[in-house]
């Protein structure tokens, strides 16, 4: 171990095989893990959890300015008997508030977002960013501001990031015209592929950051937000230019959201929008699938074949009325899943996982839904089905508890009264279904440093004033 390595050892740890006991977690000089030895005494001066220690849970799926209206679109939009209220009634209220943002006040109500999400668990965040410029639809004179923003929010903070700027350009399937809502989300091909290069640079100089702090880094992906947003021709050109860059990055995109947008695609195409995707565009283990809600059985089998990652954001989904996925179906065709906040109604890693088996239960009338022939316990199943799969989607080192990943912990809070006096396991599955949201984190590790302890991050003050007094502009109260 060099003399820049660190150690923490865990009495009781979830690796990615199941629980162990007396488990030392050396790191070195960059962050990453060098080893992890279970059954071992711990070395004198070596600090100890106080708790279970978990994996750190990534956030494969955000729109940071999302979270500056959250819980404000609870109110029906009509009389009774007007149309009901829907994902796409939903949606002109974000328009509005998405029109008024700029990049200060994204960089404030994102860098309290990101402090929230350390505090719940989550140390690695997949950003789907797609505001880009001026309330007319011009361009910033800096034309990555709004994208610097997040990446300065993710640095504040000390949480890792995967930007992932957004490819937008018609309103619907067969290249409607986009309408006013849409304007500041537009880009050609070409400007997309521009702006990847400004960011490529942006996210190298992070990473050289983060090797001599060393602080999480930061990773660069593309979106092309949907099928109905980007043309055919579009898509092919936007994803080949940018894994000719790198063939690695990430690609996430939206897909059978709504009911309605698989009605709009078979319409166009006589597919449906998985069946469609697979079929056109290189999807593999690169891809993330966000909420892929509304696939028939033999999408879900060939989508789950594909090593694509399926990004459920379970609260947003329920918020939105956008339906339940069938998580044992895609787990039967060997799919990988993971966890997203999305619309930031709710930022907690474990109430996300409860709401996903929850729903689960009630459609299938059935307990322990997500548990595996592997591990029974349901909780543990989860979290660690959930870490494996933001990890791939964020493009990072960051699968679970062994060498080579990224120093990341969450360390639970034992004397919670949910927690008080149980078993490690059942320890977290009290953190899932039984902490009645208030919570049992008591440490965050990110990249063997410490981003929380007693459940506070250091800038929460800083940060939620100012977070505060953006929202209250935005909204003129």
């Amino acid at each position: 171990m060099s003399s820049a390595a660190q150690a923490l050892f865990a009495p009781h740890a979830l690796l990615p095989q199941g629980w162990a006991q007396d488990v030392l977690l050396p790191w070195d000089g960059t962050g990453r893990l060098a080893e992890v030895t279970t059954g071992v005494p711990p070395p004198a001066g070596t600090p100890r959890a106080a708790g279970p220690l978990l994996p750190a849970m990534p956030n494969l799926h955000s729109h940071a300015f999302q979270r500056g209206f959250a819980g404000l679109t609870e109110r029906r939009s009509g009389a009774a008997g007007a149309a009901e209220d829907s994902f796409w009634s939903w949606r002109e209220l974000m328009y509005r508030f998405a029109g008024r943002i700029g990049p200060e006040s994204l960089q404030a109500v994102a860098t309290w977002l990101y402090v929230e999400m350390l505090e719940a668990g989550y140390t690695q965040v997949c950003e789907f960013q797609y505001v880009h410029h001026q309330p007319d639809g011009t361009p910033y004179a800096d034309d990555a501001a709004l994208c610097r923003a997040v990446l300065r929010a993710a640095q504040a903070a000390g949480i890792g990031i995967t930007l992932l700027p957004v490819l937008y350009q018609t309103s619907g399937f067969g290249g409607q015209a986009p309408g006013a809502g849409q304007r500041r989300f537009l880009r050609a091909t070409d400007d997309m592929l521009s702006l990847w290069e400004l960011l490529a640079a942006d996210v190298q100089g992070m990473e050289a950051y983060s090797v001599q702090k060393p602080m999480p880094g930061a990773r660069l992906g593309l979106a092309p937000h949907s099928l109905r947003a980007v043309p055919p021709e579009a898509l092919r050109e936007a994803v080949a230019g940018v894994q000719a860059l790198d063939a690695g990055a990430p690609i996430h995109i939206h897909i059978a959201e709504q009911v309605k947008e698989v009605e709009d695609c078979l319409a166009w195409s006589g597919q449906r929008p998985v069946a469609w995707l697979l079929d056109h565009a290189p999807v593999d283990t690169r891809w993330c699938l966000v909420h892929a809600t509304h696939m028939d059985a033999d999408e879900y089998r060939r989508a789950a074949a594909s090593g694509a990652v399926a990004g459920l954001c379970p609260s947003t989904e329920a918020n939105l009325g956008d339906g339940v996925f069938d998580l044992p179906r895609w787990l039967g065709g060997g799919g990988a899943w993971g966890i997203g906040s999305d619309s930031h109604v709710c930022v907690d890693a474990a109430e996300e996982l409860m709401l996903l088996e929850y729903s689960q239960r009630l459609t299938r009338r059935q307990r322990n839904v997500g548990a595996t022939a592997d591990q029974p316990d349901v909780a543990s199943a989860l979290w660690l089905q959930a870490v494996a799969g933001g990890a791939q989607a964020s493009g990072v080192a960051l699968g679970g508890l062994a060498p080579g990943q990224r120093a990341d912990f969450v360390v639970l809070d034992a004397t919670h009264p949910a927690l008080a006096g149980l078993p490690p396991a059942q320890q977290l599955a009290a953190h899932v279904f039984a902490s009645s949201r208030s919570r049992a984190i008591d440490q965050v590790w990110v990249a063997g440093r410490p981003a929380v302890r007693a459940g506070r991050h250091p800038a929460r003050d800083v940060a939620f004033q100012a977070f505060r007094q953006a929202r209250a502009a935005l909204l003129d109260v």
